[in-house]
């Protein structure tokens, strides 16, 4: 009687067992994710229908070798990195692109079948974020056209504002002699310099730094210095990759507390500017990297560009300050840096030698949490 209890339990078991195996076969055939699953060995033993017309995977492709697998992915560190997942037993997480130039989320997955025990196989998961950062690229474009813009409009209008006023105060203070009905025209002059006046009160309140209860501000989190850093590179994609820039990070503070859009701005801003000011004479090279001192974080970026003349460095950070006077761009990048920096309460300090290289350092007062 026993015996056939337990082979009852047998029976129900591996009906179970089938049930949960069709469930992901199930899974499998219909999820719109491109997934993989190699086991220790690196061998390719399932994938999913996406992965076939993603990544260029047949029937037969089962079976081989990671090595052997034709891909078209720009990234030549993927088996380093599956190696890592198996030895440490950690999901690993990275934004790659591939030679279509589409961007994914990629997930190496340690497959383990019993807990405590080494991985037996990863599962590697792509998910398409090309329109995520096709976004992210446009809204950055906004918001430097929107400062940038804003700050030249103020300028410009300030510029005419001023030449109007000097127009009017010359008329006003003339005797009119020639014209017809001068009190009346003189009500008109009062009345548009007191417009005038409105109109520059309202920009320089619109240009005050200081802080207010009804100005916005912008809301602090945790950031990874990483994640920031790769959006910005999304970002500047095309002039990475037209100047040929290599770009290399040493990231020892990897978390900060600050506000999103500032640090990406901050970083957008020093990358453009090392990217725009390379050398002629050599491929550019910038080095990122991020110390913490004290109770602050620096973020060094640094090139081997045409480097900054002594005689303007003290102005490179005032706005609408150009170090090339024939180059593109608005003058106000720098500005935007540093407005941005003391505004948080720290600071951004400048070295750079001609035909050399330039080096900026900000200095951040916020939390860090070290890689």
């Amino acid at each position: 009687m026993e015996v056939k209890e337990d082979q009852q339990d047998n029976i129900q078991e591996i009906k179970k067992l089938k049930s949960e195996n069709a469930d992901l076969e199930n899974y499998f055939k219909n999820t719109i994710i491109s997934q993989f699953f190699f086991d220790k060995d690196l061998i390719l033993r399932k994938f999913t229908p996406a992965a076939m017309t993603q990544f260029k995977l047949s029937t037969p492709d089962i079976g081989r070798s990671i090595h052997d697998l034709i891909n078209n992915l720009r990234y030549p560190s993927i088996i380093e990195n599956v190696n890592s997942v198996l030895k440490s037993s950690e999901i690993l997480e990275k934004e790659i692109q591939t030679t279509d130039l589409r961007w994914y989320q990629m997930n190496i997955i340690p497959y383990i079948e019993n807990i405590g025990s080494a991985p037996n196989g990863v599962i590697i998961t792509f998910i398409d974020i090309s329109n995520r950062i096709k976004d992210l690229k446009e809204l950055e474009k906004i918001i430097a056209d929107f400062e940038i813009l804003s700050s030249i409009i103020s300028h410009d209008i300030k510029n005419h504002l001023g030449v109007m006023s000097l127009s009017i105060q010359m008329l006003t203070e003339s005797d009119l002699k020639d014209l017809e009905d001068k009190e009346e025209i003189k009500l008109y002059l009062e009345s548009l310099n007191s417009g005038v006046n409105k109109i520059n009160l309202t920009i320089n309140e619109l240009l005050d730094q200081k802080e207010d209860k009804n100005k916005y501000v912008a809301d602090e989190e945790i950031l990874n210095i990483k994640n920031i850093l790769e959006d910005v590179k999304h970002v500047l994609i095309k002039e990475i990759n037209d100047s040929k820039s290599i770009i290399k990070h040493q990231i020892s503070c990897s978390e900060i507390v600050f506000p999103r859009r500032d640090l990406r701005s901050i970083i957008y801003n020093l990358l453009n500017n090392s990217i725009k000011f390379k050398s002629p004479e050599r491929k550019p090279e910038i080095f990122i990297k991020t110390i913490e001192e004290d109770d602050q974080i620096i973020i060094s970026v640094k090139d081997n560009g045409i480097g900054i003349d002594p005689s303007k460095q003290k102005n490179v950070f005032s706005k609408f300050f150009k170090i090339d006077k024939s180059g593109e761009g608005s003058g106000v990048g720098l500005y935007l840096v540093n407005t941005l920096v003391k505004k948080s309460g720290g600071k951004i300090e400048l070295e750079s030698e001609l035909g050399v290289g330039t080096e900026f350092k900000v200095y951040l007062k916020t939390e860090c949490k070290s890689a």
